[in-house]
C-alpha cells in the first residue's frame, strides 16, 4: 500500500468513521425508517454473540423478528442470547454453533438449516483478524477461511431458501480498510511475501475487498434478492480491542459505540428505504458510497473478479459433504 493511499484513507476515516462522523451523518437520518414490525420475518446473523453482530441481533429482536445467531463459542452465544431475550422480551432467538472457518461445518449447517427453516435476511457479520499466518484443520489460511470462504459457502447454500422468501436480503458487514486494497486473486491465502494481519483483514474481510466484489457479482446474478455491503465505521468492539490494541488505545475516545456501528446493518436489513436502492451497493451511514478512493488504483478487471468467484467455487466444492 502506498503512503498516499494510507494518508488519504486515515484522513477520511478520522473525519467520517469516528463517533463524531456518525453523529454528523445521523442528523440526516429518517427515524421512521426503523419503525418497523418484523414479526414473521427470519434473520440469520453470523458472529452474533458480541460487538456489531450482537447489537444487530438485539435491534431485530426488539422489533419482533426471529433471530438465528450463528456463533462459534457456545457459552458466549448462550449468554448473549439470554441477554437479548431479557431486553427484547422476544423468545424467538435461536443459537447455532458453527465455526465459520471450517468449510465443512458451514456446508453442513447451511444445508440442514435451509431444509428445516425459512429465511428472509442473511447478515454476514462474522470475521477474524489473525495477525500471524495460521492454517485451519482443513489447511486453509484462517482469515481467508473465515472471512471469505465461509461467507461464500453460507451465502451460496442459503440462496435457494432466500429466493422462496418475501423481500429477501443479504447484508455483508465490510470495512473501510478495503478501500486501500486491490483484489489479488493469485494470493488469496497470503502465501507470498511477509504476512500482515491488518492487510489480510482489509483484503479479505467482511470488511473486505473480496466480499464487496462478491456482493456486486451476486447482485447481478440473483435477481429478486437485495444484496448490499456496508462499512460500520470505527466501532469500539471486542474484536477491535483484541486484534488492534494499539489502534484501540489511541482512538478509544473517538470510536463509535457498537450500536452506532450496527445502525446501517440494521437499516439495510429491515427498512423499506434501503430496498429502494439498487442491489449490490456499498453503504456507510445509510448512504451508498464509492468502493474506491480517488487515484488509489484499487480497481480490478471483470476477468479478475470472475476468477475470484470461480476460485471460491472450486474451494467450496472441495469441502462439500
Amino acid at each position: 500500500m502506498s503512503i498516499y493511499r494510507n494518508v488519504v484513507w486515515f484522513m477520511k476515516g478520522f473525519q467520517e468513521y469516528t463517533k463524531s462522523g456518525y453523529e454528523a451523518a445521523a442528523k440526516h437520518f429518517t427515524p421512521a425508517d426503523l419503525d418497523v414490525n418484523l414479526s414473521g420475518r427470519s434473520f440469520m446473523i453470523t458472529g452474533a454473540n458480541s460487538g456489531i453482530g450482537k447489537s444487530t441481533a438485539l435491534e431485530i429482536a426488539n422489533r419482533g423478528g426471529t433471530v438465528h445467531m450463528v456463533c462459534r463459542n457456545k457459552g458466549r452465544a448462550e449468554a448473549a442470547k439470554d441477554e437479548i431475550v431479557e431486553h427484547s422480551k422476544n423468545q424467538n432467538v435461536h443459537v447455532h454453533i458453527v465455526d465459520m472457518s471450517s468449510a465443512r461445518q458451514v456446508w453442513e449447517f447451511a444445508q440442514n438449516f435451509s431444509q428445516n427453516n425459512s429465511l428472509h435476511v442473511l447478515i454476514n457479520n462474522a470475521g477474524c483478524m489473525v495477525n500471524q499466518r495460521e492454517l485451519t484443520e482443513e489447511g486453509v489460511e484462517k482469515n481467508f477461511a473465515t472471512n471469505t470462504l465461509g461467507t461464500y459457502i453460507l451465502t451460496t447454500v442459503l440462496l435457494p431458501a432466500l429466493k422462496k422468501a418475501e423481500d429477501p436480503r443479504v447484508v455483508t458487514v465490510s470495512s473501510g480498510g478495503m478501500l486501500t486494497q486491490k483484489l489479488n486473486v493469485d494470493d488469496l491465502q497470503f502465501e507470498k511475501g511477509t504476512f500482515d494481519g491488518t492487510m489480510a483483514y482489509a483484503q479479505n474481510k467482511v470488511k473486505e475487498r473480496q466480499q464487496v466484489i462478491l456482493t456486486e457479482r451476486w447482485a447481478s446474478q440473483h435477481e429478486g434478492i437485495h444484496f448490499s455491503s456496508m462499512h460500520p465505521g470505527w466501532a469500539d468492539t471486542p474484536a477491535v480491542q483484541l486484534s488492534m490494541p494499539d489502534f484501540h488505545a489511541k482512538m478509544k475516545n473517538k470510536l463509535r459505540t457498537e450500536a452506532m456501528g450496527a445502525d446501517t446493518t440494521v437499516w439495510l436489513a429491515v427498512s423499506a428505504a434501503a430496498a429502494k436502492h439498487p442491489s449490490g451497493l456499498f453503504f456507510q451511514d445509510r448512504k451508498a458510497v464509492a468502493t474506491h478512493l480517488p487515484l488509489a488504483f484499487s480497481r480490478s478487471s471483470p476477468q479478475e473478479e470472475e476468477r475470484l468467484q470461480a476460485t471460491l467455487e472450486q474451494f467450496a466444492n472441495k469441502f462439500k459433504p
